[in-house]
Protein backbone atom coordinates (compact mmCIF):
# COMPACT_ATOMS: atom_id res chain seq x y z
CA UNK A 1 0.00 0.00 0.00
CA UNK A 2 1.94 3.08 -1.06
CA UNK A 3 2.54 5.89 1.77
CA UNK A 4 1.86 3.47 4.60
CA UNK A 5 3.42 5.77 7.64
CA UNK A 6 0.77 8.43 6.48
CA UNK A 7 -1.98 5.81 7.42
CA UNK A 8 -0.46 5.01 10.74
CA UNK A 9 -2.33 6.33 13.99
CA UNK A 10 -0.96 9.32 16.21
CA UNK A 11 -1.20 10.23 19.78
CA UNK A 12 -0.76 13.88 20.59
CA UNK A 13 -1.44 14.60 24.11
CA UNK A 14 -5.58 13.35 24.60
CA UNK A 15 -5.53 13.49 21.12
CA UNK A 16 -5.69 10.38 19.48
CA UNK A 17 -5.59 10.55 15.32
CA UNK A 18 -6.52 7.40 12.90
CA UNK A 19 -4.05 8.48 10.51
CA UNK A 20 -1.10 11.08 9.62
CA UNK A 21 -3.02 13.50 7.06
CA UNK A 22 -4.43 16.26 8.95
CA UNK A 23 -6.49 18.72 7.17
CA UNK A 24 -4.92 22.20 7.72
CA UNK A 25 -7.14 25.20 8.46
CA UNK A 26 -8.55 26.91 5.83
CA UNK A 27 -10.62 30.03 5.79
CA UNK A 28 -13.44 29.60 3.74
CA UNK A 29 -15.63 32.88 4.11
CA UNK A 30 -19.47 30.66 4.58
CA UNK A 31 -20.47 31.71 7.87
CA UNK A 32 -24.05 32.93 8.72
CA UNK A 33 -24.12 37.07 8.65
CA UNK A 34 -24.65 39.03 10.58
CA UNK A 35 -23.38 37.14 13.50
CA UNK A 36 -20.36 35.07 11.98
CA UNK A 37 -22.10 32.33 13.10
CA UNK A 38 -21.58 28.47 11.33
CA UNK A 39 -24.29 26.91 10.43
CA UNK A 40 -25.78 23.64 8.40
CA UNK A 41 -23.56 24.12 5.21
CA UNK A 42 -20.37 24.00 7.10
CA UNK A 43 -21.58 21.18 8.90
CA UNK A 44 -21.39 19.13 5.41
CA UNK A 45 -18.46 20.30 4.40
CA UNK A 46 -16.70 19.43 7.70
CA UNK A 47 -18.27 15.92 7.76
CA UNK A 48 -17.26 15.27 4.22
CA UNK A 49 -13.56 15.29 5.40
CA UNK A 50 -13.71 13.84 8.91
CA UNK A 51 -11.33 11.05 7.12
CA UNK A 52 -8.57 13.45 8.13
CA UNK A 53 -6.37 12.27 10.76
CA UNK A 54 -7.32 15.98 12.44
CA UNK A 55 -9.39 18.54 11.37
CA UNK A 56 -7.70 21.68 12.07
CA UNK A 57 -10.52 24.19 11.73
CA UNK A 58 -10.83 27.28 10.01
CA UNK A 59 -9.38 30.11 12.07
CA UNK A 60 -11.84 31.71 13.80
CA UNK A 61 -12.43 35.24 15.63
CA UNK A 62 -12.03 34.74 19.82
CA UNK A 63 -13.92 38.19 19.91
CA UNK A 64 -15.41 41.39 17.10
CA UNK A 65 -12.39 43.19 17.77
CA UNK A 66 -10.19 40.58 16.56
CA UNK A 67 -12.31 39.14 13.11
CA UNK A 68 -12.04 41.45 9.90
CA UNK A 69 -13.00 38.82 7.51
CA UNK A 70 -16.26 38.67 5.99
CA UNK A 71 -18.39 35.66 6.46
CA UNK A 72 -15.50 33.75 8.43
CA UNK A 73 -16.91 32.22 11.71
CA UNK A 74 -16.73 33.32 15.15
CA UNK A 75 -17.20 31.67 18.92
CA UNK A 76 -17.88 34.60 21.30
CA UNK A 77 -21.49 34.10 21.35
CA UNK A 78 -23.90 31.77 22.25
CA UNK A 79 -25.27 31.58 18.72
CA UNK A 80 -21.71 30.77 17.53
CA UNK A 81 -21.46 28.15 19.87
CA UNK A 82 -24.55 26.73 18.92
CA UNK A 83 -23.56 26.82 15.30
CA UNK A 84 -19.98 25.20 15.79
CA UNK A 85 -22.10 22.21 17.50
CA UNK A 86 -23.62 21.48 14.56
CA UNK A 87 -20.01 21.12 13.11
CA UNK A 88 -18.57 19.03 15.82
CA UNK A 89 -21.14 16.54 16.17
CA UNK A 90 -21.01 15.79 11.84
CA UNK A 91 -17.32 15.29 12.28
CA UNK A 92 -18.24 13.12 15.19
CA UNK A 93 -20.21 11.24 13.84
CA UNK A 94 -18.19 10.07 10.97
CA UNK A 95 -15.46 9.47 13.80
CA UNK A 96 -13.57 12.05 12.68
CA UNK A 97 -11.49 14.75 15.50
CA UNK A 98 -11.82 18.66 15.05
CA UNK A 99 -9.90 21.17 16.73
CA UNK A 100 -11.00 25.01 16.78
CA UNK A 101 -8.23 27.61 15.41
CA UNK A 102 -8.64 30.50 17.37
CA UNK A 103 -7.81 33.79 15.49
CA UNK A 104 -7.34 37.72 16.69
CA UNK A 105 -6.39 39.50 13.15
CA UNK A 106 -4.40 42.25 15.21
CA UNK A 107 -3.78 45.11 12.68
CA UNK A 108 -5.38 43.05 9.62
CA UNK A 109 -8.86 44.25 10.91
CA UNK A 110 -10.16 47.01 8.88
CA UNK A 111 -11.68 49.67 10.73
CA UNK A 112 -14.97 49.34 8.67
CA UNK A 113 -15.41 46.47 11.06
CA UNK A 114 -14.95 48.01 14.08
CA UNK A 115 -17.22 50.96 14.15
CA UNK A 116 -14.92 52.94 12.39
CA UNK A 117 -12.36 52.09 15.22
CA UNK A 118 -8.45 51.57 14.27
CA UNK A 119 -7.80 48.22 15.11
CA UNK A 120 -4.90 46.98 17.57
CA UNK A 121 -1.76 45.40 17.42
CA UNK A 122 1.67 45.42 19.13
CA UNK A 123 2.68 48.38 17.65
CA UNK A 124 1.28 50.97 15.81
CA UNK A 125 1.93 50.01 12.47
CA UNK A 126 0.35 49.41 9.08
CA UNK A 127 -0.07 46.53 7.37
CA UNK A 128 1.02 46.14 3.34
CA UNK A 129 -1.87 45.88 0.99
CA UNK A 130 -5.31 45.59 0.86
CA UNK A 131 -8.13 44.30 3.61
CA UNK A 132 -10.78 42.14 2.23
CA UNK A 133 -13.99 44.23 3.45
CA UNK A 134 -17.88 43.34 2.73
CA UNK A 135 -17.40 46.36 0.84
CA UNK A 136 -14.68 45.08 -1.53
CA UNK A 137 -11.05 45.88 -1.22
CA UNK A 138 -9.58 48.62 0.88
CA UNK A 139 -6.42 49.69 1.66
CA UNK A 140 -5.27 48.24 5.50
CA UNK A 141 -4.79 51.45 8.17
CA UNK A 142 -3.02 51.85 10.61
CA UNK A 143 -3.14 50.23 13.85
CA UNK A 144 -2.63 51.57 17.68
CA UNK A 145 -0.58 49.65 19.93
CA UNK A 146 -2.57 47.83 22.75
CA UNK A 147 -2.11 49.01 26.40
CA UNK A 148 -0.34 46.24 28.84
CA UNK A 149 -3.70 46.39 30.68
CA UNK A 150 -5.55 45.86 26.70
CA UNK A 151 -3.00 42.68 26.43
CA UNK A 152 -4.09 41.31 29.82
CA UNK A 153 -8.26 42.00 28.67
CA UNK A 154 -6.90 40.04 24.71
CA UNK A 155 -5.69 37.12 26.90
CA UNK A 156 -8.76 36.85 29.03
CA UNK A 157 -10.83 37.16 25.57
CA UNK A 158 -8.57 33.80 24.41
CA UNK A 159 -9.39 32.38 27.80
CA UNK A 160 -13.47 32.79 26.79
CA UNK A 161 -13.05 31.28 23.60
CA UNK A 162 -11.27 28.59 24.84
CA UNK A 163 -14.35 28.08 26.99
CA UNK A 164 -17.14 28.15 24.36
CA UNK A 165 -14.89 26.13 22.06
CA UNK A 166 -15.39 23.21 24.64
CA UNK A 167 -18.92 24.27 25.02
CA UNK A 168 -19.30 23.52 21.57
CA UNK A 169 -18.31 19.98 21.42
CA UNK A 170 -14.43 20.72 20.10
CA UNK A 171 -11.72 18.07 20.81
CA UNK A 172 -9.30 20.56 21.61
CA UNK A 173 -7.80 24.03 20.25
CA UNK A 174 -5.25 25.75 18.38
CA UNK A 175 -3.56 28.75 18.61
CA UNK A 176 -3.12 30.54 15.40
CA UNK A 177 0.31 32.29 15.51
CA UNK A 178 0.83 32.37 11.94
CA UNK A 179 0.56 34.61 9.09
CA UNK A 180 1.23 38.03 9.96
CA UNK A 181 -1.52 37.80 12.82
CA UNK A 182 -2.03 39.45 16.33
CA UNK A 183 0.37 36.52 18.17
CA UNK A 184 2.68 36.70 14.61
CA UNK A 185 2.87 41.00 15.10
CA UNK A 186 4.22 40.79 18.23
CA UNK A 187 6.73 38.03 17.61
CA UNK A 188 8.36 39.44 15.03
CA UNK A 189 10.26 42.26 15.23
CA UNK A 190 9.42 44.32 12.24
CA UNK A 191 5.94 44.79 14.02
CA UNK A 192 6.38 44.78 17.24
CA UNK A 193 8.25 48.44 18.21
CA UNK A 194 7.46 48.17 21.99
CA UNK A 195 10.22 49.28 24.57
CA UNK A 196 8.00 47.80 27.50
CA UNK A 197 8.10 44.07 28.71
CA UNK A 198 6.30 42.82 26.00
CA UNK A 199 8.97 44.29 23.26
CA UNK A 200 12.99 44.29 22.86
CA UNK A 201 14.39 40.85 22.93
CA UNK A 202 12.32 38.04 21.76
CA UNK A 203 12.33 36.66 25.12
CA UNK A 204 9.90 39.56 25.98
CA UNK A 205 7.99 39.56 22.01
CA UNK A 206 7.01 36.09 23.01
CA UNK A 207 5.41 36.87 26.12
CA UNK A 208 2.28 37.95 24.56
CA UNK A 209 2.13 34.10 22.81
CA UNK A 210 3.14 32.80 26.41
CA UNK A 211 0.40 34.89 28.17
CA UNK A 212 -2.11 33.52 25.53
CA UNK A 213 -1.38 29.95 26.20
CA UNK A 214 -1.33 29.82 29.68
CA UNK A 215 -4.98 30.98 29.34
CA UNK A 216 -5.58 28.29 26.62
CA UNK A 217 -3.91 25.59 28.81
CA UNK A 218 -5.85 26.44 32.00
CA UNK A 219 -9.19 25.77 30.13
CA UNK A 220 -8.14 22.58 28.09
CA UNK A 221 -4.91 21.59 29.54
CA UNK A 222 -2.22 21.53 27.55
CA UNK A 223 -2.37 17.73 25.77
CA UNK A 224 -5.65 19.39 24.00
CA UNK A 225 -4.07 22.63 22.72
CA UNK A 226 -1.51 23.05 19.55
CA UNK A 227 0.38 25.94 18.40
CA UNK A 228 0.40 27.39 14.47
CA UNK A 229 3.89 29.35 13.89
CA UNK A 230 5.02 30.59 10.29
CA UNK A 231 8.68 30.97 10.93
CA UNK A 232 9.55 31.46 7.33
CA UNK A 233 10.34 34.63 5.62
CA UNK A 234 7.74 37.44 5.49
CA UNK A 235 4.18 37.44 5.73
CA UNK A 236 1.46 40.28 5.29
CA UNK A 237 4.39 42.85 5.72
CA UNK A 238 5.23 40.89 8.67
CA UNK A 239 8.91 39.70 8.94
CA UNK A 240 11.77 39.49 11.57
CA UNK A 241 15.59 40.00 11.44
CA UNK A 242 16.41 36.52 13.57
CA UNK A 243 13.32 33.99 12.66
CA UNK A 244 15.96 31.11 13.64
CA UNK A 245 16.02 33.37 17.83
CA UNK A 246 12.78 35.02 17.36
CA UNK A 247 11.68 31.01 16.73
CA UNK A 248 13.62 28.90 18.63
CA UNK A 249 12.25 31.21 21.81
CA UNK A 250 8.33 30.69 20.81
CA UNK A 251 8.90 27.00 20.39
CA UNK A 252 10.27 27.15 23.74
CA UNK A 253 7.36 28.12 25.04
CA UNK A 254 5.19 25.62 23.47
CA UNK A 255 7.53 22.82 24.52
CA UNK A 256 7.47 24.60 28.16
CA UNK A 257 3.98 24.14 28.12
CA UNK A 258 3.95 20.81 26.66
CA UNK A 259 1.49 21.42 23.63
CA UNK A 260 -0.31 18.38 22.28
CA UNK A 261 1.35 19.56 19.08
CA UNK A 262 3.30 22.49 17.02
CA UNK A 263 2.44 22.87 13.43
CA UNK A 264 4.83 24.68 11.20
CA UNK A 265 3.60 26.69 7.68
CA UNK A 266 6.45 26.50 5.30
CA UNK A 267 5.94 27.69 2.01
CA UNK A 268 7.85 27.17 -1.07
CA UNK A 269 8.55 30.14 -3.46
CA UNK A 270 4.81 30.40 -4.58
CA UNK A 271 3.03 30.23 -1.14
CA UNK A 272 -0.39 31.91 0.01
CA UNK A 273 0.97 34.36 1.67
CA UNK A 274 3.73 35.64 0.14
CA UNK A 275 6.73 33.56 -1.00
CA UNK A 276 9.95 32.40 0.70
CA UNK A 277 13.56 31.12 0.05
CA UNK A 278 14.54 31.82 3.58
CA UNK A 279 16.07 28.37 5.23
CA UNK A 280 13.57 26.15 6.87
CA UNK A 281 13.38 26.66 10.41
CA UNK A 282 11.85 22.63 11.18
CA UNK A 283 14.98 21.31 12.09
CA UNK A 284 15.95 24.31 14.45
CA UNK A 285 12.11 24.09 15.92
CA UNK A 286 12.43 19.94 15.79
CA UNK A 287 15.63 19.68 18.41
CA UNK A 288 13.65 22.73 20.88
CA UNK A 289 10.19 21.42 20.55
CA UNK A 290 9.97 17.63 21.85
CA UNK A 291 5.99 17.12 20.81
CA UNK A 292 4.44 16.13 17.51
CA UNK A 293 5.52 18.52 14.81
CA UNK A 294 3.35 19.13 12.07
CA UNK A 295 4.28 20.62 8.42
CA UNK A 296 2.21 22.51 6.06
CA UNK A 297 2.53 23.99 3.03
CA UNK A 298 1.90 22.73 -0.88
CA UNK A 299 2.74 18.69 -0.08
CA UNK A 300 2.41 15.72 -2.61
CA UNK A 301 2.14 12.50 -0.31
CA UNK A 302 5.21 11.94 -1.71
CA UNK A 303 7.17 14.33 -0.05
CA UNK A 304 4.78 13.72 3.34
CA UNK A 305 5.61 10.01 3.20
CA UNK A 306 9.28 11.13 2.69
CA UNK A 307 9.29 13.64 5.28
CA UNK A 308 7.37 11.18 7.44
CA UNK A 309 10.30 8.99 7.08
CA UNK A 310 13.12 10.99 7.48
CA UNK A 311 11.65 12.28 10.47
CA UNK A 312 11.24 15.51 9.93
CA UNK A 313 7.91 15.92 11.07
CA UNK A 314 4.90 13.21 12.89
CA UNK A 315 2.10 14.47 10.69
CA UNK A 316 1.59 16.72 7.68
CA UNK A 317 -1.37 19.14 7.51
CA UNK A 318 -3.04 19.25 3.29
CA UNK A 319 -4.59 22.72 2.46
CA UNK A 320 -5.39 23.40 -0.92
CA UNK A 321 -6.10 19.86 -1.84
CA UNK A 322 -8.95 19.41 0.94
CA UNK A 323 -10.99 21.74 -1.00
CA UNK A 324 -11.26 19.64 -4.16
CA UNK A 325 -10.56 15.94 -2.34
CA UNK A 326 -13.33 16.07 0.21
CA UNK A 327 -11.92 12.48 0.69
CA UNK A 328 -8.03 13.04 0.23
CA UNK A 329 -7.00 10.64 2.91
CA UNK A 330 -8.88 7.91 1.11
CA UNK A 331 -7.22 8.76 -2.05
CA UNK A 332 -3.94 8.43 -0.77
CA UNK A 333 -4.90 5.15 0.37
CA UNK A 334 -6.10 3.87 -2.42
CA UNK A 335 -2.95 5.77 -4.43
CA UNK A 336 -5.86 7.55 -6.51
CA UNK A 337 -5.38 10.73 -8.20
CA UNK A 338 -6.33 14.01 -6.75
CA UNK A 339 -8.58 16.03 -8.01
CA UNK A 340 -8.08 19.57 -9.04
CA UNK A 341 -9.62 22.80 -8.18
CA UNK A 342 -12.02 24.61 -10.15
CA UNK A 343 -12.96 28.12 -10.16
CA UNK A 344 -10.04 29.02 -7.42
CA UNK A 345 -9.65 31.35 -6.10
CA UNK A 346 -12.68 32.34 -6.91
CA UNK A 347 -14.79 29.68 -5.01
CA UNK A 348 -12.87 30.08 -2.03
CA UNK A 349 -14.17 32.53 -0.41
CA UNK A 350 -17.65 33.26 -1.84
CA UNK A 351 -20.84 32.31 -0.49
CA UNK A 352 -22.94 29.37 -1.63
CA UNK A 353 -22.40 25.29 -1.99
CA UNK A 354 -20.35 26.22 -5.39
CA UNK A 355 -16.78 25.10 -4.94
CA UNK A 356 -17.13 24.47 -1.38
CA UNK A 357 -19.31 21.23 -0.68
CA UNK A 358 -19.82 20.00 -4.26
CA UNK A 359 -16.74 18.12 -4.95
CA UNK A 360 -17.42 14.77 -5.21
CA UNK A 361 -15.58 11.97 -3.38
CA UNK A 362 -13.77 9.43 -5.58
CA UNK A 363 -16.14 6.78 -7.21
Amino acid sequence: MAHDNLLEPITMGALEARNRIFMAPLTRGRATVPGSVPNEMMATYYRQRSGAGLIISEATGISREGLGWPAAPGIWSDEQVEGWKQVTQAVHEEGGLIVLQLWHMGRIVHPDFLDGDAPVSASATTAPGHAHTPSGRQDHQQARALSVAEIARVAEDYHHAAENAKKAGFDGIQLHGANGYLVDQFLRSSTNLREDEYGGSAENRARFLDEVLTALVDVWGADRVGLRLSPNGETQGCDDLNPAETFGVASAVAQKHGLAFLELREPGPEGTFGSTDVPKQSPMIRSTFMGPLVLNSDYTAEEASADLAANRCDAVSFGRPYISNPDLANRIREGAEWAENVNVPKSWYLPGPEGYIDYPAMD
